[in-house]
């Protein structure tokens, strides 16, 4: 092989392959496997394994046939010694068993990760949720709050500030003004720290309140069921009463709740079974409520359904009656889980059948 002189082959010239250094053959099967057009995973070696390499290869000009089979036959040799190799890094690792790993053991690795040696820390803190940033900011200074707002990006920062008490975002607001001197470095510490307290937070089961969990079972409970333990659970929880009665959608609450020009959606998803049903069974407290579905549907349908009301030898049982109210609202909730229908907000008033609620 005809190398130019270098510090580390004095002379130049033919050198044979017992001569070259590791760093040199693996040039050699480089510039080889890369010109048969396979694609090596280069970009994996550390930076400076990289410039060394490229180094190599820039200063090498010749190399004879019986060195390069000398070089080859060496390669091939040492990989047929190789049992197994490892991916090399938790990112590796991930990989290779993450699906394999419980969701439990795959969010504290995942957390490990992100405490490690990061870039740019704020990346991950941006797709928190505003919410959960609020509350991870909540401990903090006014200042290091401003500073975290002030790295985030600007529509993920306004959500954050909105999602606050009104006198702590008063207070951040007038803390941005005295982070213009924050070091890069310090920026970058404050980011770290963040995203370790958000890491080794506790692991949630559940992303709902809890209200709202116990609202959707209430949703297609009994009627005495649920006015039962709504009872119970304001002698021993007045507030969390309240919640979880605001969380209840129940047929009686249609008309609060779903906008008129969504009716039709729920025709389209509900049998007419279920509707005859409903509204033959409804009685005082759900008047409205039938009126407010007949009022928005197409008069042709709605003298249908009153006139399969009005052939029902007797009215429906009562299992029968709330069996198909908890179809109906059950239908308006997976209508707007699917994004067909947005249900309006429950008033904030008193709007429990217990006065204590």
């Amino acid at each position: 092989m005809t190398l130019p002189c270098s510090p580390d082959m004095p002379g130049g010239g033919l050198v044979p392959a017992y001569r070259l250094t590791r760093r040199r053959k693996a040039a050699i099967i480089v510039r080889l496997l890369l010109g048969d057009g396979i694609a090596l995973p280069i970009d994996r070696l550390p930076p400076a394994l990289q410039a060394a390499l490229t180094d190599d290869i820039a200063t090498m000009h010749h190399v004879d046939g019986a060195t390069l089979r000398e070089v080859v036959q060496e390669f091939l040799a040492e990989l047929d010694q190789v049992g197994l190799t490892f991916p090399g890094g938790l990112d590796g690792a991930m990989d290779l068993i993450g699906k394999h790993l419980s969701p439990e053991a795959a969010a504290r690795i995942d957390a490990r990760r992100k405490t490690g040696a990061h870039p740019d820390p704020w990346s991950d803190l941006a797709r928190a949720e505003a919410p959960e940033l609020a509350g991870l900011l909540s401990g903090e200074s006014p200042e290091i709050a401003a500073v975290a707002l002030s790295r985030l990006p600007r529509e993920r920062a306004a959500a954050v500030l909105g999602a606050m008490p009104a006198r702590q975002a008063r207070q951040i607001a007038l803390a941005v003004s005295r982070t213009g001197n924050v070091a890069p470095a310090a920026v970058d510490r404050i980011g770290a720290a963040l995203l370790a307290r958000q890491a080794a937070a506790p692991l949630r089961a559940f992303d709902t309140p809890a209200e709202t969990r116990m609202g959707s079972i209430l949703d297609i409970a009994p009627a005495s069921t649920r006015d039962s333990v709504l009872e119970s659970l304001a002698e021993t929880d007045a507030e969390l009463a309240r919640k979880v009665r605001r969380a209840v959608f129940t047929f009686s609450d249609i008309p609060m709740r779903l906008s008129p020009r969504d009716v039709a959606a729920l025709i389209r998803s509900v049998d007419q079974d279920a509707l005859v049903a409903a509204i033959a069974g409804a009685g005082e407290t759900d008047a409205q409520t039938v009126e407010f579905i007949l009022a928005n549907m197409s008069q042709r349908l709605a003298d249908q359904l009153r006139d399969a009301v009005c052939e029902r030898v007797s009215s429906p049982p009562a299992e029968e009656v709330e069996a198909a109210q908890a179809r109906i609202t059950a239908a308006l909730r997976q209508l707007e889980a699917d994004g067909e229908i947005t249900l309006i907000a429950p008033p904030t008033g008193d709007r429990a059948r217990d006065p204590r609620l």
